[in-house]
């Protein structure tokens, strides 16, 4: 298993996404039980845990998941990588001033909870872009922060925010059956030596073939949001599901695995953040960097993939 890089910092193959102790896979887990998977995940190699001061604020409060995650982690702090996202309201006088003191706030807010010294952030449409990317610059010479990054946005606003403040990573959807990255983020980001995170990238669990057409999600579940899994669109998207059940029997692998080693395959700058509540999943998903697809699986995969209609297009919604 070989390191990857987000700008300069140097993370596992694969990271985790750490939403799920806290909200949005329905009833979450015992604290405990969460703390002892993201030890688990450490154990296993991972060194990437990606958070948010929102994920809990449903069912517990805003914070719960950083808490949650800076307790786990405590142990190894200084040897693993955090990311985390705030959302900026609307602030009275818009300028830098402003924004620095508000910023600061949620950066200090999140630190104490995770125990930590790292910030990744997610923006919104709020505040200019170029302000922020002001801001998170002033944070980096102040030595508060290691890197920063964006999510879910498009190659422009990469570029502008870059040429201001270089970004360590950009956070956007991407799997096999949502694909729009393709086109102008990873080209971008390959380019400017920016890391690509990938959230839900095995589409919130359908690629792991796990999830049936009669699969019905509860309170809190943001999969019922989901378009992939929709009983039509799960039956209609089984060829894609039959072609990875093809190669995971052949390299003894699974489903969700091959998913996730087309991608490490793919680009040298993709990090993946599969989450998952589960410890046998998340333990799965992790391995994945232990398989390998040699140039000739990957381009009969992809050939393959080309071929099969997605139904069911998720794009930019904001769902992890």
């Amino acid at each position: 298993m070989d390191n990857r890089k987000l700008g300069q910092l140097e993370v596992s193959p694969i990271g985790m996404g750490c939403m799920g102790f806290s909200h949005g896979y329905g009833q979450v887990p015992p604290e405990a039980y969460a703390i002892e998977a993201i030890r688990k995940a450490y154990d296993y190699g991972c060194t990437h845990f990606d958070t948010a001061e929102a994920y809990g604020k449903e069912q517990f409060y805003a914070g719960h998941n950083e808490e949650l995650v800076g307790k786990a982690i405590e142990p190894f702090r200084k040897e693993v990588v955090l990311a985390t996202k705030f959302h900026i309201g609307e602030l009275p006088q818009p300028d830098e001033t402003s924004l620095y003191r508000e910023m600061r706030r949620h950066l200090e807010d999140s630190m104490s909870r995770l125990r930590t010294d790292y910030y990744l952030h997610r923006i919104n449409e709020t505040v200019r872009l170029e302000d922020v990317a002001t801001v998170m610059g002033r944070l980096v010479k102040e030595g508060l922060i290691r890197g920063w990054g964006l999510s879910q946005v498009s190659a422009n606003q990469i570029r502008t925010a870059h040429e201001i403040t270089p970004l360590s990573a950009v956070q956007n959807i991407y799997s096999m059956v949502e694909r729009d990255c393709e086109t102008e983020i990873f080209p971008v980001c390959l380019e400017k030596g920016i890391g690509v995170v990938p959230f839900s990238p095995i589409a919130s669990g359908f690629l792991s073939g796990k999830v049936t057409a009669q699969e019905q999600f509860g309170f809190d579940d943001v999969r019922k949001f989901v378009p992939q899994l929709s009983k039509e669109n799960i039956e209609a998207n089984r060829p894609i599901l039959d072609l990875l059940h093809r190669f995971a029997v052949e390299k003894n692998a699974t489903n969700a695995q091959i998913s996730l080693a087309w991608m490490l395959h793919k680009y040298p700058n993709v990090v993946p953040i599969p989450g998952s509540k589960n410890q046998e999943r998340i333990l799965e998903n992790l391995g994945a960097w232990n398989v390998t697809l040699s140039d000739d699986e990957f381009r009969q995969l992809q050939s393959a993939l080309d071929e099969c209609k997605v139904h069911g297009h998720r794009g930019c919604v904001e769902m992890e």
